[in-house]
């Protein structure tokens, strides 16, 4: 018997009240669960899941093109290398991508994406235009390119164009190797509007704005970008770089007298629209601060350990009820497990404790920690994802249940053993987006196709 019904059943399903045993999911046409009903009777003619069934996570932070760079920059530049001199390097990176080639580099990053279980992205988009900083003639080409990408590799996306109009605090004018970067605010804003009438929202798609830095705004430029924003697109994401570096804090003493976190708060009406990425650098009060404005931190662990961040006060932060999310940003790594992993490792190194990032009412870290960055991943995209609930998009990761890091253990130390456990390659075996297979056996639909594309844009860039 069959039937056209979209409906999966599966034995067991990680709903937000925790794992559940046969659940039915059912979702429409346009790629939302409408029912997800836990203790459900299989019926013939629908679909069994082959594993596990759990939400796919949201990646909240990501610049696509930074993924052809990976592993280029492992070497000592200068005699204090850290992340100004590595930023030296990505800018010369940035002047040689053409708009082929980064639709390329970006198709193939978000199949990594879907591979790897993440189910969507927040692209913070800040390369615009042409290497000699004029305009294309179609001014939201870069955007578009990456948008298309999106679509092609069947993540969904929210769609961040970067406001960057100074080279530092007090206006400092750009560099010359920023030149791709730079928009007015009415420049951004109408940028955005090109790029959403090319390309409008849907049920995958949506968007917002990002001011890339305070370092890279100023209060004027960015008070105008949010007036501008509210009048077409109330209440979208804003995310913005702050407090990733020890210099940027310092800076920011000097010009405005406050810290950057501590200044953004008392000069805007900072809450649950936005993500402050990264944030590494907050003191207690801005902790507590950040934490009751409802915002969510942006963590981008494997990129801050990268380029020697520092590390985030997460205990602090976490005990004070603040809502945070990962993502993958420069793409060294491109795998949620290892963010969850390396937000925990990180204190403990500091603490020299275990579990640090448990409580009492959530004492299986590996939960609370996938529970936080769903929840947090979800508001900070903007969109309805990041759970198996009705009314969310239909996003979904199977696991292999044979696999050695889940074999003979019980469910509630499955998410243990997905995340911490670093044992014979991935244990998510599909990953549905919109209630779509686009991924089977651990390879992509389109995998070939796409590396082969990344592989000859590559090519080009390293010539």
């Amino acid at each position: 018997m069959t039937t056209d019904r979209h409906a999966l059943f599966a034995a067991h399903a990680y709903l937000p009240q925790g794992w559940r045993r046969d659940v039915l999911l059912e979702w429409n046409d346009a790629g939302v669960l409408t029912a997800v009903v836990p203790d459900a009777p299989a019926s013939a003619g629908i679909a069994r899941a082959s594993g596990p069934v759990m939400p796919g996570m949201p990646n909240l932070h990501s610049h696509a093109f930074q993924r052809a760079m990976a592993g280029l920059t492992e070497y000592r530049a200068q005699a204090s290398d850290n992340f100004w001199s590595w930023r030296d390097l990505m800018y010369r990176f940035a002047a040689r991508i053409t708009p082929e080639r980064l639709e390329a580099i970006a198709r193939w990053l978000y199949v990594e994406m879907l591979k790897a279980g993440y189910t969507s992205v927040c692209e913070f988009h800040y390369v615009h235009h042409a290497p000699n900083g004029s305009r294309y003639a179609n001014e939201a080409e870069l955007g578009q390119r990456v948008v298309d990408a999106a679509s092609q590799a069947g993540i969904g996306m929210t769609m961040l164009p970067v406001l960057y109009q100074y080279s530092g605090f007090d206006m400092r004018a750009p560099r010359p190797d920023q030149r791709r970067f730079i928009n007015t605010p009415e420049s951004l804003l109408d940028l955005l509007s090109t790029l959403r009438r090319a390309r409008p929202e849907h049920g995958a798609l949506t968007y917002g704005v990002a001011p890339h830095s305070l370092r890279a705004v100023s209060a004027a430029s960015l008070r105008t970008l949010l007036e501008g924003l509210d009048a077409d697109l109330p209440g979208a994401p804003i995310h913005v770089h702050i407090a990733e570096q020890t210099g940027e804090v310092e800076e920011c003493l000097a010009a405005t007298g406050a810290r950057p976190v501590a200044w953004l708060l008392d000069h805007f009406d900072v809450g649950a629209r936005w993500c402050l990425v990264h944030a590494t650098h907050v003191d207690e009060a801005e902790t507590a601060a950040l934490a009751a404005s409802g915002a969510v931190a942006g963590l981008c662990l494997t990129t801050e350990a990268n380029l020697g961040d520092g590390v985030f006060p997460a205990q602090r932060y976490l005990e004070a009820n603040g809502r945070i999310g990962v993502g993958s940003d420069s793409h060294v790594a491109v795998d949620w497990r290892a963010e969850l992993r390396l937000l925990e490792y990180g204190q403990r190194l500091v603490r020299r404790q275990r579990n640090v990032l448990a409580c009492p009412t959530r004492p299986q870290v590996a939960e609370r920690l996938f529970d936080a960055a769903l929840a947090g991943g979800a508001q900070a995209s903007g969109r309805a994802v990041g759970a198996l609930a009705p009314g969310c998009r239909a996003d979904w990761l199977v696991l292999d249940a044979e696999h050695p890091s889940l074999y003979g253990r019980e469910p509630d130390d499955w998410l243990a053993g997905v995340v911490f456990c670093e044992h014979g390659g991935s244990p998510i075996a599909e990953v549905h987006t919109g209630g779509r297979r686009v991924v089977h056996g651990g390879r992509h639909e389109d995998e070939a196709r796409a590396y082969e594309a990344y592989c000859e844009a590559l090519a080009h860039l390293l010539a």
